[in-house]
């Protein structure tokens, strides 16, 4: 495929992941030394990347050690697994946002184990194309949650718990599918016209009724049980 026309568009996303970034604290950890350099090097700033490794250890001792706002992470690494690092690092840190990316597309054992551990976004590299890497960052800087398209039948089978606690109202139903998308509270509240308050309140009772432990939590609930229909990620390829 010819990306010369393509070019001008990778500029801009590179712009808007940099805003996207923009008050983050990131530790990547990746297993391709190439496609490491590169999201270094052109994709984040200085200030935005605390940390960078190529293995299992280093990377937790990373995240151990700078207590970063977002692990970005390839299933395969030179030494370790990537997702044995998602599932330590939700069981020690779950607030930490994880972004898995899938360069073994067929072991769905190893990405069911992530699913289940709770990872916040999952990109498979194969299929990665102009938008996606935004639309998941996106996503899961808002809380949200990012799933590529080949993956979201894995992603709602296997148990999930034995559902809500009391069913949602169609406007909690509304909320939930927002946050599912990544929009932040002032964003859901312009699209619902409702004031941000409101928004937390619908919030409160999601986590009783859903027993999530944050919003991102509820999200992933909400689309495993099939409460809300999958977020229509802007996804180009």
């Amino acid at each position: 495929m010819d990306f010369t026309p393509k070019l001008e568009q990778l500029r801009r996303n590179t712009g808007q992941i940099h805003n996207l970034l923009r008050e983050a604290r990131l530790v990547t950890c990746l297993g391709n030394r190439a496609l490491l350099s590169l999201f270094v090097g052109a994709l984040v700033d200085r200030d935005q990347l605390v940390g960078a490794a190529t293995c299992e250890a280093a990377g937790l001792a990373l995240v151990e050690r700078h207590h970063p706002s977002m692990v970005f992470l390839s299933d395969t690494l030179e030494q370790g697994s990537g997702v044995a690092l998602v599932e330590t690092i939700k069981q020690r840190w779950p607030t930490v946002h994880t972004l898995l990316l899938i360069t073994q597309e067929h072991r769905q054992a190893a990405i069911q184990r992530a699913i289940a551990a709770g990872c916040d976004g999952l990109l498979v590299e194969s299929r990665l194309g102009l938008g996606s890497a935004m639309a998941a960052l996106h996503a899961i800087s808002g809380g949200g949650v990012y799933v590529d398209r080949s993956l979201t039948d894995l992603f709602r089978q296997g148990p999930a718990g034995p559902g809500p606690l009391e069913a949602l109202s169609e406007r909690e139903r509304e909320v939930l599918s927002l946050v599912a998308r990544g929009d932040s509270n002032g964003e859901i509240g312009q699209r619902l016209f409702v004031t941000a308050d409101t928004v937390k309140t619908h919030l409160r009772h999601l986590s009783r009724k859903l027993q999530a432990r944050d919003r991102t939590h509820a999200a992933v609930l909400g689309l495993r049980w099939g409460l809300i229909d999958w977020p229509d990620h802007e996804d180009p390829r």
